[in-house]
């Protein structure tokens, strides 16, 4: 059974709740969004069309693929290789705070991979991260900046973001999973955007 914890209107006033506290912690000066392919990215364009008009600044707006970055592309067989995206940072990181995006935070490997991606194109003064949804279940030691929700789940549980832009709708869900087990061993494939 599926359970809707955010409907389309929570997460537009989530993403305008956070799109006003990265612009209080951080002036909306020498800021540049970054988000993590699918999802994240679709969020970040979101949040990124916000802080323009709440800072009234220049605030570039990226994406990092991380399917070369992720500790267990090598691990993984036929059907669950990665899908690869381009990745497009069209800016200097250097001097900036980037907003890293990414729609659910769990054991932190994810974002760990993004930070990487990220450095790739360079040094940025800082990072911060920014979730729609942080479930728990950490297994590095990764702390958002800023949270949409805090959603405590069990590990047998999925959180599903769903976005407009790919989906048709907005909202975020917690189902069970279908194996009765939520950890990185579900049978869904690598890219697949509901996280466990």
């Amino acid at each position: 059974m599926e359970k809707i914890v955010l409907d389309a209107e929570d997460v537009r006033r989530t993403l305008a709740r956070m799109s006003h506290e990265i612009v209080e912690r951080t002036g909306g000066r020498a800021l540049a969004v970054v988000g993590v392919h699918r999802r994240g990215a679709v969020l970040a364009r979101r949040l990124h069309e916000r802080l323009l008009e709440l800072s009234g600044s220049d605030v570039p707006l990226g994406d990092v693929d991380i399917s070369f970055y992720r500790d267990d592309v090598g691990l993984r067989s036929g059907s669950r290789q990665p899908v690869v995206h381009a990745s497009h940072v069209d800016f200097g990181l250097e001097e900036r705070t980037i907003v890293l995006v990414d729609d659910v935070l769990y054991t932190g490997r994810t974002v760990r991979a993004a930070i990487d991606a990220l450095f790739d194109y360079g040094r940025p003064q800082r990072v911060q991260l920014a979730v729609l949804a942080d479930r728990g279940h950490r297994e590095l030691p990764i702390r958002p900046d800023y949270v949409g929700k805090n959603l405590p789940t069990a590990r047998a549980e999925r959180v599903n973001v769903r976005v407009e832009e790919l989906d048709g709708i907005d909202e975020v869900t917690i189902v069970e999973a279908p194996d009765g087990g939520g950890g990185d061993s579900a049978p869904f494939p690598l890219g697949a955007e509901a996280r466990t």
